[in-house]
């Protein structure tokens, strides 16, 4: 994985960067001023480095390799049930209701359920470059009948909330994604335990890295200003496997490392 991205900081304050993969082997995060930064865990993942910034115009650059194992499933633990079933910012589990198609209802298994989730919105919603803003939640998308991968996973979310499935936003790397860019997913509970899913079908399942995890993209964001103010100037983002790449066409369970 390589990252590179510019920002102009026009007030100086600390920022948090979260662009880490989980479980990297071997990584290194470069930024253009000197200065200590301070790193912050969070549950399930996630991690960020905050920076004090000064004013001016800077480069951040991240390398990361890791290899690929099979992973075990990562269990649904109490506290994952009572925060990833209720609604949240993007994600208005409990306004979406009339939004709910008849076919959803039916299904015990909760396995079926997400399977059927994930294939409505993959065919209920196009995937077009620049259609969201950065405000709209999953019943604006609903509406609108269109949105990007942030977008996709929001509505699946949701879906799976209003259902009582726990479900939860993540930012992953997505080698064979075109065009190449940060990607975001989402993990339901299955069995008692955590698996991934995508309903844009850009990229496979099987060689994403996770980023961050949260209940929606008000979570996940990989550079948050904590005081200060700044302007995004663009980034690069490349993530690349040595292996050819696997075909996944949505279906069965896939375990996110």
């Amino acid at each position: 994985m390589d990252v590179e991205f510019a920002i102009h900081v026009t007030q100086p304050g600390p920022a948090a960067i979260s662009v880490s993969a989980a479980h990297a082997d071997t990584e290194e995060l470069r930024v253009s001023w000197h200065g200590d930064s301070r790193s912050v865990e969070f549950p399930h993942g996630t991690r960020a480095e905050v920076f004090d910034l000064p004013t001016g115009e800077h480069q951040v650059t991240y390398h990361a390799e890791r290899v690929l194992t099979d992973a075990e499933p990562e269990p649904v633990t109490l506290a994952d049930l009572v925060v990833f079933t209720r609604p949240s910012r993007y994600c208005p589990s409990d306004r979406v209701a009339g939004l709910v198609p008849p076919e959803l209802l039916g299904l015990e298994n909760p396995g079926k359920q997400v399977e059927a989730v994930v294939r409505h919105v993959h065919e209920r919603l196009s995937y077009v470059v620049g259609s969201s803003r950065p405000s709209d939640d999953a019943i604006d998308t609903l509406l609108a009948g269109e949105g990007v991968c942030r977008d996709f996973a929001h509505v699946c979310i949701t879906l799976c909330r209003f259902l009582d499935i726990p479900a939860r936003y993540v930012g992953v790397y997505a080698p064979g994604l075109a065009p190449m860019d940060f990607h975001a997913v989402f993990e339901a509970a299955v069995d008692g335990h955590w698996y991934v899913f995508d309903a844009t079908r850009l990229a496979p399942r099987q060689t994403m890295l996770r980023i961050s995890t949260g209940r929606d993209a008000a979570d996940t964001a990989f550079l948050a200003t904590l005081g200060g103010e700044l302007d995004f100037l663009g980034s690069t983002i490349f993530a690349t496997t040595d292996a050819p790449l696997p075909v996944d066409d949505g279906s069965g369970l896939v375990v996110l490392g």
